[in-house]
């Protein structure tokens, strides 16, 4: 199955590195046009500024080919950034300007809920479907999930509070699991991701 990570802005190298580290060796594919989405199997969406990756994703001419390629089925795993263009909803935040969404995932969001950069923080979080002690779950200026429609179905807690969801093919997380060293998400990821629907 052909990976790719979108590699436009923020944290490639860490999920690159992950993905490597699974599938022996082998480099991901660098998704920065629309020309690279073909004949993909999985795509990440890593963490980085939202509004920045929308901004590049628009010059880019590949904003709307990847969402019809989401929307299509394209099995993706959207970290922190990339789970807020996912969002159905985004809450306002003072001072600032939300960034455009896909709106494929049914949840409500707010960005950088937790704090900025000194607010980050490392914390367990619990699994549902993946198997082992609770995982390391490293938080940078992460969005908040406020709520969670029935379109979606948590799967990820930090105490009583859902830090990730999944909605058919699409899961999405506000923590960074390539940071973590931990790479049993990526693995569960990729082993649904290859499994016929």
């Amino acid at each position: 199955m052909n990976v790719g990570v979108l590699a436009l802005q923020g944290d490639v190298p860490e999920h690159v590195a992950a993905l490597r580290a699974l599938v022996g060796g082998t480099s991901p594919r660098a998704v920065r046009r629309p020309a690279d989405l073909e004949g993909l199997g999985a795509l990440f969406l890593p963490g980085g500024e939202s509004t920045t990756i929308a901004r590049l994703l628009e010059a880019g001419g590949l904003w709307d080919p990847l969402g019809a390629r989401i929307r299509a089925g394209l099995p993706v795993l959207a970290t922190c950034a990339g789970f807020i263009l996912l969002a159905s909803r985004l809450e306002a935040v003072p001072g600032g300007r939300n960034p455009p969404t896909w709106g494929l995932l049914d949840v409500s969001v707010r960005r950088n809920d937790y704090g900025g950069q000194r607010e980050s923080f490392e914390e367990a979080v619990r699994l549902d479907g993946v198997a082992g002690e609770p995982f390391p779950g490293v938080f940078i200026r992460a969005p908040r999930i406020l709520a969670v429609g029935p379109g979606a179905t948590a799967f990820a807690w930090r105490g009583t509070e859902v830090v990730g969801v999944r909605s058919g093919a699409i899961w999405g997380l506000t923590f960074h699991p390539e940071l973590s060293g931990d790479p049993r998400i990526h693995r569960a990821f990729l082993d649904a991701a290859a499994r016929p629907s």
